[in-house]
């Protein structure tokens, strides 16, 4: 009965109202804002390398993606692509990269908000996220405290056995027990998210940056050394995407295929639009002093994940032997595609990226659900409870698949999605409003920079003052 009524949630969500509406929601920011993700692509980077905001009740800008990608980044990149690819035949990939192009305005619009409504949480820490833009923006408290119980649901306990589960499945084909590598995982686990965010930050910072540049600089290889055929493999994804080719291999290769299976598997990816990393942008100082600054950092965390290691990991599969099938799908189609190109040190490279890429999604979630556990009046006690519980499902997922209880992350996870979604949708005024002062400023010739005091209209309206005077 359970089962049934998790599956038809998941059918709702995830057949109908995400898939749509997060298409459509992402269509609709690119086009508010102005294609902002294309004419102000080099701001990204801007806001992203700023180092003269020294605010200690914040974490730097590139910190703060590097825990967004923490969490972004994952086995989605490595067997998610494989199974659109399997699904849906290359085209697959077309459609991801178009869900990332409209999804990096969606991401600017959800981080932007977080910042503008961030407060200073325990021990003066910013925090903030959907909860506290739903809860100040649109004060609907109630709807932002079903958010946070959803979010912790799924990003904070069992996607954290899933992850944990995944790095289990590929070492134990090395002859590592399960136990070994629960124990292990959630040592290394506690040693970090006991530091608090901050701590997660610096972590983040330095394994999130070592991981996606050794996964890339593989992919730069494989591509240089099969150079005459990158051109002919990116217009197949191409034509396969349109439909102006078949598909062969053993794949289901129709139009609407591809179409399905890359919208899935991109936005199941680039989490734009799921209210998951504006949990983390809103504890950034932003550099400029301004909301909108976070978000062009956070759109530029949906352009890497998506249109960089997704890409790397399709084409790495395309210039490989290896041919998609019911059999050699996700992890294992990832694996013989390097193993193709790298020989036996291609099944470890690919077991190592899936422990860097998995754990680090560990600690990126906890620091989502960190948030929702403050925004619900936690405190230090519900945090060391949350920890805790956090370190007993890495251990739990190590040892067995986590089977309905996935499920149940899915309708958690689409639920606060679908919640998330309608906020920024009716917020997105506000988005403009603060799209276009940032952008009036920076044709001035000035650095961008927010006070409350210009704009009444928002003042009173749950934005906190003191942090935009």
């Amino acid at each position: 009965m359970i089962d049934s009524a998790i599956n038809f949630m998941n059918d709702i969500f995830w057949g109908y109202v995400l898939i749509y509406g997060l298409l459509a929601v992402g269509v609709y920011f690119t086009l508010r804002l102005r294609f902002i993700q294309f004419v102000h692509f080099p701001e990204m980077f801007r806001c992203l390398l700023g180092r003269t905001n020294r605010d200690p009740d914040g974490i730097s800008p590139f910190q703060a993606l590097s825990v967004s990608l923490a969490s972004r980044v994952g086995t989605g990149n490595i067997a998610g692509v494989a199974v659109a690819i399997t699904l849906g035949g290359p085209g697959a990939i077309f459609w991801m990269w178009m869900v990332a192009l409209v999804g990096m305005a969606t991401a600017y619009a959800e981080s932007t908000l977080a910042q503008l409504y961030k407060v200073h949480g325990p021990h003066g820490m910013y925090r903030g996220g959907p909860a506290f833009y739903i809860a100040r923006g649109l004060r609907l408290r109630w709807l932002a405290a079903l958010f946070s119980v959803a979010l912790i649901l799924s990003f904070g306990l069992v996607f954290e056995a899933v992850q944990a589960n995944s790095i289990a499945e590929a070492w134990v084909t090395f002859g590592v027990p399960r136990w070994v590598t629960g124990v292990a995982l959630a040592a290394v686990t506690a040693a970090i998210i006991f530091g608090g965010i901050p701590q997660i930050a610096r972590a983040a910072e330095l394994i999130v940056p070592f991981m996606a540049g050794a996964y890339l600089l593989a992919a730069i290889w494989v591509f240089a050394t099969h150079l005459p055929l990158v051109p002919g493999v990116l217009a197949h994804i191409v034509k396969q995407a349109l439909g102006l080719e078949p598909v062969v291999g053993g794949v289901a290769g129709s139009l609407a295929a591809a179409m399905l299976n890359g919208v899935k598997r991109g936005l199941f990816s680039n989490e734009a639009g799921m209210g998951s990393a504006p949990n983390i942008a809103a504890v950034a100082r932003p550099d400029p002093h301004h909301p909108s600054a976070q978000g062009f950092v956070q759109a530029l965390g949906v352009f890497i994940d998506t249109i960089l290691v997704c890409t790397a990991t399709a084409v790495m599969i395309l210039l490989s032997g290896a041919i998609p099938s019911a059999e050699l799908t996700g992890v294992a189609l990832t694996q013989a595609a390097l193993g193709e190109h790298f020989g036996q040190w291609g099944l470890y490279f690919v077991a190592v990226a899936i422990l860097f890429f998995a754990f680090t999604s560990i600690i990126g979630n906890y620091a989502y659900a960190e948030n929702a556990v403050v925004f619900l009046g936690g405190g230090d006690l519900g945090i060391l409870m949350l920890r805790v519980a956090v370190l007993g499902m890495v251990i739990w997922g190590a040892l067995q698949a986590v089977g309905t209880v996935f499920n149940f992350a899915d309708a958690s996870m689409g639920l606060m999605a679908t919640i998330n979604l309608v906020a920024i949708v009716a917020l997105s005024g506000v988005v403009v409003k603060l799209t276009r002062d940032y952008a009036a400023q920076r044709r001035m010739g000035r650095e961008p920079r927010f006070h409350i005091a210009a704009h009444p209209d928002l003042a009173g309206r749950g934005v906190d003052e003191t942090i935009w005077r």
